[in-house]
């Protein structure tokens, strides 16, 4: 009996749905019949019926008085009457939380006292119904066993019900198959590589029994990969069936919320649906019904006029609003609109400067969709009382945090007289997605491979470069070209070289040209979300693990399209220095101890790659260690001086050893100073920095 009341608790909240999709519509209908009214009649009817098979007596006859309500009214001319809607909607919501608490056997159970009232005093108001004698039919009620409803037979006796921590630990299984995945398709291309190099030492007997056994095994490899790659598929598959829902399911209890909230206004609106089909992540779901409700309610309050004031601006006397759903590969769009006045521009800068959110210079200096973002601050309300829909500084700042905290990302745009639209964007899932890697400098970077239009290689006669930008003439387009380091703040801004690849992004009808030393290849790749420690860098999506471990972060499209949009500059520190060393743990150390000391810091992992930035960008100072394979750092020293245009930069070497040796012969190289490792553990590394740049400043 718990599994079937448990079962038909779920059961209830779909029919709550549809009953009130049903009345929603027959509020406008010309007559009511038809298939919302039979909607409507059946979904009391079968609730009627599936409580009394239950032994729910009290809710069997609740649900027999609205029908009671309802069936006279079969056939008659005009919409449903607001007073009847109202009751029914009131009463249903009493219904199926009464249900609910009985499931949970909760000590609170809302009362029925209040339901039975209206219910009561609605009959008494109308014309007598027809009563209906014959047993069974609508209007009588069911006796247990008579009408069993969907809830006892016509349920599936097979099915089972799992709890969110198995489905979640079952993903996890399957993204860890997927790495195992990963890591034999790198043994295979390991034994094609001793295979390879067999090969080079010709037929010879000694090897060639070896030889073809590699050869029987990585084909072997091969297939098994294959297969596993297809049973990783078909369970991916399955857990989506299980862990999603249909968008549908969030968004159609808003067509209430429109109704109720447009009631309390006195105002008129339709809401329309769009990708309602779509399913989601249940988790991503939970979310994002708080955060529809929040703008639902920000648009009918803030943005639809009054029917007399459209009116006279030539507006249908019903506000028009729109949510629309739309997945491209991982990522999911979700925008908010309606049609009516937009934001005000002046009274929101009015607003932030008499609550000291902003001060008056800044202000000033705003554009306008600088000053639209203000809404989203803390506290931001332009109601000066408190209403039950607003006024208490509460929902879009709460919209934006939960929405980056699904490592997603809000913005709005606004237009007088005709209406605003937020636009939500938000991973679909945490999961296996393909991703496009590429390479700047030593770094392996991700990018989805949704938001890749194309790739290319950069040819000089399709650059437009200026003094400010750099655009790409391409299909008959002139688009953006940034270097993709650059704007990750790897290095200084480099003008593509002759055949250098470039990658086409477009995301929302933009596009990007972006500059990238190596595309290294498509992976699908398992991504996971940054730790909450760096969920402040903006510019990443989440991180993956490559086969052999090496992590990769996957930066966000729409953040390097929307800088491009802004124009925003990613370097903005004063002064710039260049780490080279071939540890990436010391690297990581010079680095935070200098960007602590106000440096923006690129970085290089051997002395070739050291002269390659130099090649293109200038810099205060370069931190170098002597250690380093095939070109260390005495002889790196000797090449910079060699050049007359890095004469005056100043160079500090590193060392693992405390040798006054290593010192001496760095400042016959050219070096300014001499620090070992543990000295720059130690904190003495911006003390240093500083002091030489200043020395070669007085010497100037």
């Amino acid at each position: 009996m718990e599994q079937l009341l448990a079962g038909f608790v779920d059961e209830a909240a779909e029919i709550r749905e549809r009953v009130t999709r049903s009345v929603l519509e027959l509020e406008k209908a010309e007559a009511l019949a038809g298939k919302s009214f039979e909607e409507l009649s059946r979904g009391l009817h079968t609730l009627k019926g599936s409580a009394a098979t239950l032994g729910l007596a009290e809710l069997a006859d609740l649900a027999h008085r609205m029908e009671q309500v309802v069936l006279p009214l079969s056939g008659a001319a005009g919409p449903l009457p607001a007073r009847i809607a109202d009751a029914l909607l009131l009463v249903l919501d009493v219904w199926v939380a009464r249900l609910r608490a009985i499931a949970g056997k909760s000590e609170v159970m809302p009362e029925l006292k209040d339901s039975l009232a209206l219910l009561d005093e609605l009959q008494q108001a109308a014309k007598p119904a027809t009563e209906v004698a014959s047993a069974g039919e609508p209007g009588t009620p069911a006796a247990p066993g008579r009408d069993p409803g969907p809830a006892a037979g016509g349920r599936d006796d097979a099915t089972w019900r799992v709890g969110t921590r198995q489905v979640l630990a079952l993903m996890r299984d399957v993204e860890r198959l997927r790495e195992l995945r990963l890591r034999l398709d790198e043994r295979r291309r390991e034994m094609e590589k001793g295979v390879a190099l067999l090969s080079r030492l010709g037929i010879i007997a000694e090897t060639a029994e070896t030889r073809a056994l590699l050869m029987g095994v990585s084909s072997a490899v091969a297939a098994d990969g294959e297969e596993a790659s297809d049973v990783i598929a078909s369970m991916e598959e399955g857990l989506k069936t299980i862990a999603t829902l249909p968008v549908r399911t969030v968004l159609e209890p808003l067509r209430r919320s429109v109704r109720d909230l447009c009631r309390q206004a006195g105002k008129e609106a339709e809401l329309s649906l769009v990708g309602a089909e779509l399913s989601l992540d249940r988790r991503v779901l939970e979310s994002l019904q708080g955060m529809l409700a929040h703008l639902v309610r920000n648009a009918i309050d803030h943005g639809i006029e009054p029917p007399a004031e459209r009116e006279v601006h030539g507006k249908s006397r019903e506000g028009a609003l729109r949510i629309s759903v739309e997945q491209q590969g991982n990522t999911v769009f979700v925008e908010v609109s309606d049609d009516g006045s937009g934001l005000d521009a002046e009274r929101i800068r009015e607003v932030a400067l008499r609550k000291g959110i902003a001060p008056a210079e800044e202000l000033s200096a705003m554009a306008t969709g600088q000053i639209h973002q203000l809404i989203f601050r803390p506290g931001f309300t332009t109601r000066d009382e408190v209403s039950e829909i607003s006024g208490r500084g509460v929902g879009l700042d709460a919209v934006r945090n939960q929405v980056q905290a699904l490592q997603g990302s809000v913005e709005v745009q606004s237009f007088t007289g005709r209406g605003t639209r937020f636009i939500l964007t938000m991973p679909a899932e945490m999961g296996s997605s393909p991703v496009v890697l590429v390479r700047c400098g030593e770094y392996r970077l991700g990018l989805p491979m949704v938001a890749v239009e194309s790739s290319r290689a950069a040819r000089a006669s399709d650059l437009q470069v200026g003094r400010a930008r750099i655009q790409l003439k391409h299909r008959e387009q002139l688009i953006p070209l940034r270097d993709l380091g650059a704007l990750l703040g790897f290095r200084q801004p480099e003008a593509p070289a002759e055949g250098q690849p470039l990658l086409i992004l477009m995301s929302q009808d933009r596009k990007l040209a972006l500059g990238v030393d190596e595309v290294v290849g498509d992976r699908d790749l398992v991504i996971r979300p940054l730790p909450v420690e760096l969920r402040h860098l903006s510019a990443y999506q989440g991180a993956a693990t490559l086969a052999r471990g090496e992590l990769v972060l996957i930066v966000r499209p729409d953040w390097l399209l929307n800088l491009e949009r802004r124009g925003d500059a990613v370097l903005t520190g004063t002064r710039r220095a260049l780490v080279v060393d071939d540890s990436l743990t010391a690297r990581a150390l010079h680095r935070t101890a200098l960007e602590s000391g106000g440096y923006v810091v690129h970085t290089a992992s051997d002395g070739r790659q050291a002269l390659e930035q130099l090649r293109h960008a200038a810099y205060d100072v370069m931190v170098c260690d002597i250690g380093m394979p095939e070109m260390d750092g005495f002889q790196l020293t000797s090449a910079v001086r060699a050049r007359s245009d890095l004469d005056s930069m100043p160079i500090i070497l590193v060392s693992a050893r405390e040798s006054e040796a290593d010192g001496q012969r760095g400042v016959a190289l050219g070096a300014d100073g001499f620090l070992s490792k543990r000295d720059c553990v130690s904190g003495r590394l911006v003390s240093e920095v500083s002091a030489v740049i200043a020395r070669r400043k007085a010497q100037a």
